[in-house]
């Protein structure tokens, strides 16, 4: 598919966290070169580029990109060695994202997705493994707070796609219960604070529903889980509000967060 998009922005924006020379106009000719793959008029396009200054983490550059597609969100974030490399991956990861989107456009308008197009599309990308840093350096060093979503299963199903998102925090339309999904090698899955899989609202993604409550923890508590379980990330009930969260491991070793708001 060579399709050109009707409107894109006069400039990526760009922003550089460290030294990295040259980085930010190879960025900027690298990211605009994936515009003609977009359905959607681009509205905004940035990206972030961030060198880390720990000699023990091998792939120091960590490259992100926000498209806005006339509302629509596409993210993509890779890691790698050199910049250059890192704004490569970009660059492939961008075009997969947006012809992703281009051929399932029509169905995320209409909020159905079509028959079997999550069942039976592209594997989702891996992410390279979080630097294995020592138990006693690592901190919550990132920590969102953000209104969930209120979504049936196929909506977060295709937001955490085109988001390239390892796992989707949300509010279950059907049962109102605080949820999460993710990947498994059988495909999706949905864990909730309180499971009701009679009252989730289902279209056509396969998801198969976890019947385990989500564990009431504290921070400190979910940290020591996280830790114990080799896991990537841990879906919990935060102890003093009931609410579903979670904690995960960065890329470069630190904890990350993700809870509703206050």
């Amino acid at each position: 598919m060579n399709r050109r998009s009707p409107a894109v922005p006069e400039t990526v924006r760009v922003r550089v966290h460290g030294h990295l020379p040259g980085a930010e106009t190879y960025a900027e000719e690298k990211v605009s070169s994936v515009f003609k793959y977009a359905p959607e008029p681009i509205l905004d396009a940035s990206v972030r580029l961030t060198k880390h200054e720990d000699p023990s983490v091998r792939r120091k550059v960590v490259a992100q990109a926000n498209l806005d597609l006339r509302g629509r969100l596409i993210r993509a974030q890779v890691e790698a060695e050199t910049a250059h490399e890192a704004i490569d991956r970009l660059a492939q990861r961008l075009r997969r994202q947006l012809e992703k989107s281009a051929r399932n456009w029509q169905a995320i308008k209409g909020r159905q997705p079509r028959p079997g197009s999550w069942r039976h599309g592209e594997e989702p990308s891996r992410r390279p493994p979080f630097f294995p840093r020592p138990d006693e350096e690592r901190e919550v060093v990132r920590h969102k707070a953000f209104t969930l979503a209120k979504l049936p299963v196929d909506e977060a199903a295709i937001e955490m796609d085109l988001m390239d998102y390892d796992f989707h925090l949300f509010t279950e339309r059907g049962s109102g219960e605080d949820s999460v999904l993710y990947r498994t090698p059988d495909g999706y899955r949905l864990a909730q604070v309180h499971p009701r899989p009679r009252h989730i609202e289902t279209g056509e993604v396969d998801v198969s529903v976890s019947e385990h409550s989500a564990p009431r923890l504290n921070l400190a508590e979910a940290i020591e889980r996280l830790d114990l379980s080799g896991m990537p990330f841990l879906f919990y009930s935060d102890a003093d509000r009931g609410r579903g969260q979670v904690i995960y491991h960065r890329y470069d070793g630190h904890y990350g967060l993700i809870t509703p708001p206050e």
